[in-house]
Formats: structure tokens, sequence, C-alpha cells
């Protein structure tokens, strides 16, 4: 049975309460496994998945296939967990590790809770007073910002896109403004159209890196203008686990003329008055206000 152990702040020796589950040894760990290639699982997690009394996973037959290759038995402790049960599963879960029992939560693959299921179950058994603990590991985030070669010392991770309408074009736009490197997940199917929409927002000398198959025997990774980048796929079929990086804007430049237009633009054909698109667009981008409403009295009428 795998025992958890909570650190104690620094420069005290003075003793403080278990909690309920520190007391049973019961727990809730966060395992990180593969995004490709199996070696990279840890002896750590591998550890956790042979103890651990039960295993929340996204995908049974994803996790049962890990632990098959591993020679772990699955039968009797694979639950799955997803975005349409997640809440009704939180009491069990609790209930678990207030009985001293450990419990691993993994996604389909890398670090559980980045784009994946499982914060309430978390934050549930962090309210309850019970230990939550992690067993760290893969993460495509981390791989592609350090693989893109674009400096790294402030980025930000979007997840998947909106599909569409206004909160896509929003997000864009704010990508297009940060001076932040940017990290973004994207279905092989939408990636044609992701940069072709940065190819209108972003300047040719700003940056894009397309890294694809992370880890594993096609692993690629792509670093053009977005405009070039969208015309190699327009020929090349694109295949795979995607992950698109997007160098910072040079903070001195602020929201370049070109984004400020194309948001406007955008923001006036929902059917934004001028007044709510200049808002929403100077919110969006962090741009003055008065440029954007300037911008937006400016454009074309329909």
């Amino acid at each position: 049975m795998f025992k958890a152990t909570a650190t104690r702040p620094l420069g005290t020796n003075r003793p403080r309460p278990l909690s309920k589950s520190e007391a049973s040894g019961g727990a809730l760990v966060l395992v990180a496994t593969p995004i490709g290639n199996l070696g990279d699982l840890s002896s750590r997690a591998v550890e956790m998945l042979t103890s651990a009394d039960h295993i929340l996973c996204e995908d049974t037959r994803r996790t049962r296939a890990l632990l098959s290759s591993l020679g772990l038995p699955g039968a009797g402790r694979l639950l799955a967990v997803h975005e349409h049960n997640e809440a009704s599963r939180c009491d069990e879960v609790v209930a678990w590790v207030s009985a001293g029992e450990t419990v691993a939560l993994v996604s389909d693959a890398g670090t559980p809770l980045v784009a994946d299921p499982g914060a309430r179950i978390v934050e549930a058994v962090l309210d309850a007073g019970l230990v939550v603990s992690t067993t760290p590991g893969p993460s495509a985030v981390v791989a592609a910002i350090s693989i893109s070669g674009f400096p790294a010392e402030r980025f930000v991770f979007e997840g998947f896109l909106p599909r569409k309408g206004p909160e896509r074009r929003a997000r864009l736009a704010q990508l297009a403004a940060d001076d932040r490197a940017s990290v973004v997940y994207e279905s092989p199917r939408r990636l044609l159209t992701t940069l072709e929409e940065l190819a209108s927002l972003l300047d040719e000398e700003r940056r894009v890196a397309v890294v694809r198959e992370l880890t594993k025997i096609h692993e690629e990774v792509l670093r053009a203008s977005a405009s070039s980048l969208a015309e190699h796929f327009a020929k090349v079929e694109a295949r795979g686990e995607i992950v698109i990086v997007i160098e910072g804007a040079a903070p001195e430049d602020g929201v370049s003329e070109k984004v400020l237009r194309v948001a406007i633009a955008e923001a006036l054909a929902s059917g934004l008055s001028v007044r709510d698109a200049a808002d929403s667009v100077a919110a969006a981008t962090g741009a003055p206000r008065r440029l954007a409403y300037a911008m937006a009295l400016e454009h074309p009428k329909p």
C-alpha cells in the first residue's frame, strides 16, 4: 500500500495534525503517463499503477492497454471519469481515500488535468481535508514549448481553441497580441484553418511552430511564419497529435494595427455595434479603447 506523506513547511519543526487520509494512509495521486513513447513512464508511475486500489481514467480501453503493456492487471480497478460523469464520482472517490485506499488518476496521455477532466475530483478530495499527491512526468505542453526554440521564460497555455464564433476570434486576437509564447492544442483536421486565421493576424516576422507526434517515431517540428505553414499544410495532410506554439509578440511593438483591424472587422461582422466592438477588442487585446473605437468608426459599412 502506497503511504502518502505531506511536506512540512520549511523552517519549522513543530508537529502538525495529520489529515484524515494521512492518518489512514489513503491518497489521490495524479499519475503522468507517456504522450507517445512508453519508455518515458517513470518507475514511480509504474509503482503507483501497480499498487493503486483504484485507477480513474478517461478511456478504460487506453489505460487497460497501458497496464497490459506493463504486465499489470486492470480488472476491478479501472473506472472511467470524463466530463459527463466526473461530478457524480466525487463522493465515491472521497470515500475511498477516507477509508485509506490509494486512488490513481490518469489521463489518456501526459499529465492529468491539463486540458483533461479530473479537476472536480481533486477539488472534492482537497475540500474533504484529504491528501492529493502527484507522480509527475510527461507533458505535451512543456515538451512542445521547450522544443519550439522560442523564448519561454513566460508562456501561456490555451488548450483547445473554441471551434467557431466570437469567442474563437477573441482568443486568437489575444494570442496575436500577447508578448508571451502561446501553446495551443489542435486537431489535424482543423490545423489548416487555425494557421490561416493566425496568418491573417500575425506579421511575417512572427514565427509559429507546429509540433507533431511528440516522442513518437514520426516526431516533427516545423517552424516558419503562419502563412508559410498554412501553404505547407494546404498541400500536405496533417496527421497525429499536434501542438501549436506561437512566438510572443515583441513587447515594445504593442498590438499591431493589423491585429486590431482584423479583430474589429470580425467583431462588427458578428453583429456587435461600433461601441461594443471597440469594447470587446480593447478588452481582448489590451489596446487603448479610443484607438479601437476610432478603427471601428473607420471600418467600411456593409
